[in-house]
């Protein structure tokens, strides 16, 4: 029976880690975020974001590079969401300058503490919208 119950809790981590995955992938491609820059934001090398977008790596949960992809994806829908659905204008508010954050978005949410002063401020933006 413990078999079972652990065979059932790695398929259900397999499945969370597949599709976090793919959903961060996914937001990196529509926001145009490059390989090196998302590779800085979840911690993991280039190499890996390479092995991810061919399906051959999975953010496994409970680490940090999970945790981090999901806030990355939280900061994708906030943006899509404030955004209307328009990558163009997502991917240009990513690139250009914020006074409100006090720098370019892009190159805050390299870090851990920038990533979510983004997510603060896309949070606030979007309770506007």
């Amino acid at each position: 029976m413990l078999n079972v119950i652990e065979s059932s809790a790695r398929a259900d981590g397999s499945a969370q880690a597949a599709v976090v995955t793919k959903a961060a992938v996914n937001a990196a491609d529509r926001l145009g975020v490059n390989a090196r820059l998302f590779a800085t934001v979840l911690g993991v090398s280039e190499a890996s974001v390479s092995r991810m977008k061919r399906a051959d790596y999975r953010l496994e949960p409970a680490t940090k590079p999970f945790e981090l992809a999901l806030l990355f994806i939280r900061l994708f829908r906030s943006l899509d969401a404030i955004a209307g659905g328009d990558e163009t204008v997502a991917r240009q508010w990513l690139r250009h300058q914020n006074t409100a954050l006090g720098g370019v978005p892009a190159e805050k949410i390299a870090t851990i503490s920038g990533l979510t002063d983004v997510l603060a401020y896309l949070d606030a933006r979007r309770a506007l919208v």
